[in-house]
């Protein structure tokens, strides 16, 4: 019996052991198909598993939700511009995830645009008191909005605010039955044939009002394997520097096959895109202090809104610049 129990639990060892290997012989990250982005290029060229020695499995997700599911259950080790709505409703669930970059800003692909009929701009925007607006309640668009409204001094209670996705927002803008919309993506694209924008996204930016997606991981992955973040980050940042200094032609093709787009679409998309610097990303501005904050924001507004039951008291402890941080030597 004893010799019995003995090679059993050898041989239990053995798998684990085997288990072991084969984990610490690959990984697997999540990424978005037609999110054309530079990591892209040097997932294409093998340069992830190259400098991290190992089998990077790319895996493609529709949703960041899919994503923070994934990290829970195991099977994805990082997520690559997995959105910020998504992160705080997992990371207010209990869920122990942290961001460690910021993947790419998008301020100009999120905002509030005013009927061209109002002639309204960022100079003259206490007349929209009294106005009716489209927001999609419990969105980022929806936090936007309200510090929107908080920095020009428009109170709340004196505008009609109407619950509708940004590509309702911008039918109900295009018909006059709102006098401005909130929204995103191909909605806000639709809006701004009708008006402008009050904030640029640089505008936005200075006030703290962030617009962007994180590489996130669990925590307790990067607690065991810092290194490995950190290298991943590396090569990351050098891409995301290659594309801010070159745009090449030849960088772009390969981008957009990556993301499964034509070369026009993926040239569109990315121009409203920014890849900070790990230097920027460092700083007050993003993971130094503001992106905490604005989680928070996030977190407090779908609260609100119903989306979520509760917030973090703080979600200072839910970034981890230490991967980052090792990537830039500093």
């Amino acid at each position: 019996m004893k010799k019995t129990l003995a090679t059993l639990a050898a041989s239990g060892m053995l798998a684990i052991a085997g288990q072991s290997a084969v984990a610490q012989e690959e990984i697997t990250v999540a990424y978005f198909l037609e999110w054309p982005m530079p990591f892209l290029a040097a997932k294409a060229s093998g340069a992830y598993d190259e400098a991290l020695g190992k089998k990077v499995n790319w895996v493609s997700f529709e949703t960041g939700t899919a994503m923070s599911a994934a990290m829970a259950s195991g099977d994805v080790q990082i997520a690559v511009s997995q959105g910020v709505p998504p992160f705080v409703v997992a990371s207010s669930g209990g869920q122990d995830i942290q961001v460690v970059d910021v993947a790419v800003s998008y301020s100009d692909n999120d905002n509030c645009v005013v009927h061209a009929d109002l002639e309204v701009d960022k100079d003259t925007a206490g007349e929209l008191a009294g106005k009716k607006v489209a927001v999609p309640l419990g969105t980022a668009a929806h936090y936007g909005f309200l510090r929107q409204m908080d920095h020009f001094g428009i109170p709340l209670d004196s505008l009609q605010i109407v619950d509708m996705p940004p590509p309702e927002g911008a039918n109900a803008l295009g018909q006059k039955a709102v006098d401005f919309a909130c929204g995103y993506g191909g909605g806000l694209s639709s809006m701004r044939e009708h008006g402008n924008v009050l904030l640029t996204g640089g505008e936005k930016e200075e006030l703290g009002i962030l617009v962007f997606d994180v590489t996130s991981s669990p925590a307790s992955y990067i607690a065991e394997n810092g290194d490995v973040v950190a290298t991943f980050l590396k090569v990351t940042a050098d891409a995301n520097a290659e594309w801010n200094a070159n745009q090449s032609d030849e960088m772009l093709a390969v981008i957009a096959k990556e993301s499964g787009m034509d070369i026009e679409a993926a040239k569109g998309a990315i121009s409203t895109m920014k890849f900070p610097s790990v230097e920027d990303q460092l700083s007050e501005t993003w993971l130094g202090g503001n992106a905490a904050a604005f989680m928070k924001g996030v977190a407090d507004v779908f609260v609100e809104a119903g989306s979520i039951d509760s917030a973090l008291d703080s979600y200072e402890d839910a970034v981890n610049t230490g991967p980052l941080s090792a990537a830039s030597g500093s």
